[in-house]
This record gives C-alpha cells, sequence and structure tokens, in this order.
C-alpha cells in the first residue's frame, strides 16, 4: 500500500507542476482546462485516502482485555489513553463553544465549507495564512494523520477534503461531532474530551461548566501554545475569544461575556494515567507476544475486541503483591539507615514468581517492587548470582550418579586450583573437622560440602542438569565455583527448575496463556500444555526432594516453620551471594513452587547482614504460602511421593561436670555478698 501511496502522490504532483508550467505558458488556455485538471487531480487521489470500512471501525475499537483464570480483569490494551463517551454525556457547552470557535457553520455543509475555503485561500494569497478547515476536515486529519498527513500542502488538503466527504457521507452530523471530541488530543496523554476533563479539572465530561468547555477547546487551535498548565495567560486569552465567539453566534448572552472574561483560570490538574492492575509485568510481557501472534492471524489487538484468559490466578497475585510491598516497607528503612553521605538511599527491588509445578501454570508473577517506577522486570530480565540456590543440582547430579543423602564428605578447608588460580570457598564458621552427610551439607548450606561434592560429579554434568530442569537461556560457566551459583540466571530460570524438582525431576514448558477468544465467546485459538520432558530421573528428583525438606526443618529456612507456622509438606532452599549483594528463597509444595529474590538494580550495592535469603527473600515466599494454605488454595494434607523423614528425637545435653562445679560454687558466692 505505501509504494502505491507514494506513486499516487508523485503523480499528483506531477500532473500538480505540468499545470503550474502550462499556466505560465499559455495563461488563457490553461485557465479554461483547469476544471478537468482539477477533476484529474482529485480522481488520483481518491484510491489513497482511508475507505469507508476504515471509518467505521475507528468509532467501534474495542481493545483487547487479559483476564486472570478466575476472571479478573489484568489490564486492556488501548492505542491511547483515552474513555469514549457518547454525546449525551458530554456538557452542551462543549459543543457550544466547538462549533462556534471552529466551524459555525457546521450543519450547512457537507464536510467541506467552500465559502471558508475560498476566504482561507485568498487570505493566504495574501500573507495572512489562515485556517479553512471544517471540524468534520479535522477529524479526517486527527484519524488519519500517516495517510493524509500534516505538510502545508495542496496534495495534503485534496486529501483531507476528500476524506471529510466521504465521513460526511458515513457518519451523521451528530456522530462526527461524538467522533472529534473523542478522538482529539489534549497533551498529557489525554486524548478526546472525558481524558481532558479529567485531566485539567478533575471532573467527567458532562460535567463541564461554561468556563471549563471554552478553555479545552480554546487549546485545539495549538495544545502547546495555550497550554494552560505552562501559560495560563495564554490560555485565558484563548478562553476569552472562544467565550466572544459564543456570544458572536448567540450561544452566550453578550450581557454576560465581560463579567465572564474577568473569571480566574481555575485548574484541578492531574495527569491521567492508565490503570496498571494487579499484574502489570504480566501485562507488559504479554503485549508484544499478542500482539506478534495477532500479526499472524489477522487481529489488531487495540480495535478487534480479543480476550485473552491467562493462568494466573488473581487471588494469589493480589496477596504476592502485598507480600512484596509489606516486606519492602520492613526493609527500606534497613537502607536509609546505611546511608551516611546524606545522598538518598537506593530503592531495595524485589521479584517474585509463583507457578503450578504439575502443569507449568504461571500462577503470580511480580516483577518489581512498584511498576510505576520501576518498569524493569525482576523475574524474565534481571541475570543476577543464585548463590546456595544452585547447590541443589550439584546434589541432584550426584543423586543421579549414585551418591546417597546418607554419604559423607569431611568438613575441612577446601582449596581447588581452577583456570591457573585457587579457589578456597569457605563457610560463615570455621571447618568442623567431622565428617558431614550430604543431607546436612544441603540443609545448612556447607560450601565447603558442596565443593567436595562438586568435584566428585563434575561441573558439566551439574550445568548439564539444571539446563535440562530449566536454567535454558542464561549461560553456564562449567567450572568448579557454578556449585555455588556464580553464573547469573534469571528468577524466571530459577523457579522453572524448581519446579521441575517437585514435579519428579520433570520439566514443564511453563503457560501463561490458556486461549483467545471474542468478545462473544468464540475460540479463537487454545494453548495447552506441552508433554513433560524427562529432566532427571524420578527417584533421584524425589530423593533430592527428601533432602531439601531439611532446609526448611532444620537448616538454614527454618522460618518457614517457626515463624510462618507452615506445617504442610514443603521443601527449598536459601541463597545469599557475597557481600550480601542478593537474596534468594524458593519454596517446593506439591501444588505450587514460589521463588523471591531481593536485593538492588546495581549488583554493587550490597545488603546489610539483613540480606542473607533467609531475612530478606524468605518473609515473601514465607506470607504467600501462609495465605494459600490458610485460605484452601493449597491443600494442606498434600505430600510428595516419598515419606518425610521421623523427625529427630530431641534429647536433652548432657551438663558439663565443670560447668556444674562453676554453678555451685557461684551460687555459694552469693550466698556470702
Amino acid at each position: 500500500m505505501i509504494p502505491a501511496l507514494e506513486r499516487g502522490a508523485a503523480a499528483a504532483s506531477e500532473l500538480a507542476r505540468r499545470f503550474a508550467q502550462a499556466v505560465r505558458r499559455h495563461p488563457v488556455r490553461a485557465t479554461l482546462v483547469l476544471p478537468a485538471l482539477l477533476l484529474a487531480y482529485v480522481l488520483v487521489l481518491i484510491p489513497f485516502t482511508p475507505g469507508i470500512g476504515d471509518l467505521r471501525k475507528v468509532k467501534s475499537e474495542v481493545p483487547a482485555v487479559l483476564l486472570s483464570s478466575d476472571g479478573v480483569v489484568l489490564a486492556e490494551y488501548r492505542r491511547l489513553n483515552r474513555r469514549w463517551v457518547p454525546l449525551s454525556k458530554i456538557a452542551p457547552s462543549v459543543i457550544d463553544a466547538l462549533i462556534a470557535t471552529e466551524d459555525n457553520r457546521f450543519y450547512q455543509h457537507h464536510g467541506i465549507d467552500l465559502r471558508r475555503t475560498a476566504s482561507a485561500a485568498l487570505s493566504t494569497l495574501t500573507g495572512a495564512r489562515q485556517g479553512g478547515s471544517t471540524i468534520t476536515q479535522q477529524l479526517a486529519r486527527n484519524l488519519y494523520p500517516e495517510e493524509i498527513g500534516r505538510a502545508a500542502t495542496l496534495t495534503r488538503k485534496v486529501k483531507e477534503a476528500i476524506t471529510a466527504l466521504k465521513i460526511e457521507a458515513v457518519y451523521s452530523k451528530q456522530e462526527i461531532l461524538e467522533t472529534y471530541l473523542n478522538t482529539v488530543p489534549f497533551l498529557y496523554n489525554a486524548f478526546g474530551i472525558e481524558m481532558a476533563a479529567r485531566t485539567y479539572f478533575d471532573k467527567n465530561a458532562d460535567q463541564l461548566d461554561l468556563l471549563e468547555s471554552a478553555t479545552l477547546i480554546g487549546m485545539l487551535k495549538g495544545t502547546s501554545i495555550y497550554n494552560p498548565v505552562l501559560n495560563p495567560e495564554r490560555a485565558v486569552q484563548r478562553r476569552n475569544v472562544v467565550l466572544a465567539q459564543m456570544a458572536k453566534r448567540g450561544k452566550l448572552d453578550p450581557a454576560k461575556l465581560e463579567a465572564l472574561s474577568n473569571r480566574p483560570l481555575r485548574l484541578d490538574f492531574e495527569r491521567q494515567v492508565e490503570p496498571l492492575g494487579p499484574a502489570p509485568h504480566v501485562a507488559q510481557n504479554l503485549r508484544k507476544w499478542l500482539i506478534e501472534w495477532a500479526d499472524r492471524k489477522g487481529y489488531d489487538i487495540y480495535t478487534d475486541g480479543l480476550v485473552v484468559r491467562t493462568t494466573i490466578d488473581a487471588k494469589l497475585q493480589k496477596v504476592a503483591n502485598q507480600a512484596v510491598a509489606h516486606q519492602m516497607a520492613q526493609l527500606q528503612p534497613l537502607v536509609a539507615r546505611r546511608q551516611r553521605n546524606g545522598e538518598d538511599p537506593p530503592v531495595l527491588q524485589a521479584g517474585f514468581l509463583a507457578l503450578d509445578p504439575r502443569s507449568g501454570f504461571v500462577r503470580a508473577w511480580v516483577g518489581s517492587r512498584d511498576f510505576a517506577q520501576e518498569q524493569f522486570d525482576h523475574v524474565n530480565q534481571a541475570k543476577r548470582q543464585p548463590g546456595s540456590t544452585f547447590k541443589p543440582f550439584v546434589y541432584g547430579a550426584a543423586f543421579v550418579q549414585g551418591f546417597d543423602p546418607a554419604s559423607t564428605l569431611i568438613d575441612q578447608a577446601v582449596a581447588i586450583r581452577t583456570r591457573g588460580e585457587v579457589w578456597t570457598p569457605s563457610d560463615g564458621t570455621p571447618p568442623s573437622g567431622q565428617p558431614m552427610s550430604l543431607r546436612d551439607g544441603l540443609a545448612f548450606s556447607k560450601n565447603t560440602i558442596t565443593a567436595q561434592l562438586m568435584q566428585e560429579v563434575g561441573p558439566a554434568k551439574v550445568a548439564a542438569l539444571a539446563r535440562a530442569m530449566g536454567v535454558r537461556q542464561s549461560k553456564l560457566d562449567e567450572v568448579p565455583s557454578l556449585a555455588l551459583g556464580t553464573s547469573p540466571v534469571t528468577l524466571r530460570e530459577m523457579v522453572i527448575a524448581y519446579a521441575s524438582i517437585a514435579n519428579g525431576g520433570s520439566y514443564m514448558e511453563p503457560v501463561l496463556v490458556l486461549r483467545i477468544e471474542r468478545r462473544d465467546g468464540q475460540l479463537l485459538e487454545e494453548f495447552k500444555p506441552v508433554e513433560p520432558e524427562r529432566a532427571m530421573p524420578r527417584p533421584a528428583a524425589l530423593t533430592l526432594v527428601d533432602v531439601m525438606r531439611g532446609v526448611v526443618d532444620e537448616g538454614t529456612g527454618t522460618a518457614i516453620r517457626q515463624r510462618w507456622g507452615i506445617q504442610a509438606d514443603v521443601a527449598g532452599k536459601t541463597g545469599t551471594t557475597q557481600d550480601n549483594s542478593d537474596g534468594w528463597f524458593i519454596l517446593m509444595h506439591r501444588q505450587l513452587v514460589a521463588g523471591a529474590w531481593v536485593g538492588f538494580n546495581d549488583n554493587h550495592v550490597t545488603m546489610g547482614s539483613w540480606g542473607e535469603g533467609a531475612r530478606s527473600a524468605l518473609p515473601i515466599v514465607g506470607e504467600v504460602f501462609q495465605q494459600s494454605l490458610r485460605n484452601h488454595w493449597l491443600d494442606a494434607n498434600a505430600e510428595f511421593d516419598i515419606p518425610r523423614p521421623k523427625p529427630k528425637p530431641k534429647t536433652r545435653p548432657q551438663p558439663d561436670l565443670n560447668d556444674l562445679v562453676n554453678d555451685v560454687i557461684g551460687r555459694i558466692f552469693k550466698l556470702f555478698r
């Protein structure tokens, strides 16, 4: 269409050029053939103006709507920040001001006001440029800026006039006014009179009074020049011109004109933003995908009324939003306390993702603490070192090779030579020198044990298992330090991989969209989960789940049991990177796997001691699981397909003889004080 349009415009321009030459050479003869040339010129341009079908479609635009699995609206994909209102919902003073100022013969012409056009042309020829467009011509220009353009050329004016005639053939005068007032721009991303009324006066279009109506209509001559926010004096002057035109055309009592003109400009300005909805990062993530799908299928997401049903659970999403917000409110003051140079403290960020491991359905997705302030998605875009949350892949690879959870390694200092350097991983406490089982090594997140196990298994096999389980986009360096999570990955990849563990070693491709329909319910396409892939032998996966139970039963994640009171069958892992730059926690239940990351956008900025995954990220996941179990969204009695280990008997430690002697002596001394 574009090359054809260019050819048509070129032909019209060539016709105009030849006519100008003919006028110079033979003025009398050229004058006689002028009507025929003009007719030919118009006929050439007609095919390259918007069609009548296009004009009808503009008014009936219905944006695509994104729904949760339980029918809650997550987002609407609108082309513009516009709310269409019928003419009956627009104050009559707006319509009177528009017609009196922009096109007082609106009801007498059929799209082109020949008298006004001739007057404008004459004024322009004498050096005083004057607009002659009718409301219908302005509507044509606003609706089709690309097809018609805005250049001050004869071709543009002719195309505008042709389109105006088409509009008049399709719409009634009332429909033209309604369409015009609902499509005209008013700055600050406000399109149409309804959004303009809300933006500048904090009211609906049917509540605008005479002065407010005149102010908004006055902006149409030049929104930037007569911007009432930045140029209030000009806006008042232009408003008064509109009032004078209304008095001249009989829409305002002339006796009231002076008093009204002296009134001050009273704004109640507030930018109108699109509602974010409960899952803005999901909406952002799906917009591009949906546009590509619609292009392939011949639909328009902004006009065709598509209904996109997702796997998101609105109840769980709400709880996830609250959990992230609550934890950020708890931690941000701690960030501020560390700032001693008077600068604004960096903003702590978080990401959260939950999905059903049995189907791959994504149930909740929180990409940042506040989408309005941070659109960057910390679930799908941010790549950060996962720290100890990567360790399960080391132990999983070991179980695949036949290692037993009861197998032991010595908790001792480790020095591993790699690529010409010596890697010496250590823990927060000195090595005990005692044997430690693999079960305890993972439960208590021992770096020395994990590093030794990595040497036994090999980095290549650990990386291969992680990829098979779901870490498929990020590059994993096959080096010994990979055991402690030194290769950056996304939260999405980690939660998917843990879901594979919870699903008995079967990888499920994540599903976010269930089906796409028309507004009338007609199914356009349905998206079913793909067949699961065997990523890890089932016995080894169940063994890994059993070992990871120890993290929450007695290891680094015991707050899940002690603080959050969760007694259901769950398993998980905490993670903290060097200098507490990143805090991670991922928890697995038979029906839900959820993970959280906490940190700063700049990974060189560190958190304090509270940055450990068990203190920063775990509370987010804990709150979501607590609410899910309390509200019976999850079955508290669901168990993994491997029996839980029997709790270790709690034995009272035998008192030391020296301690008893010292205690007795202390008591005796107290008697003589």
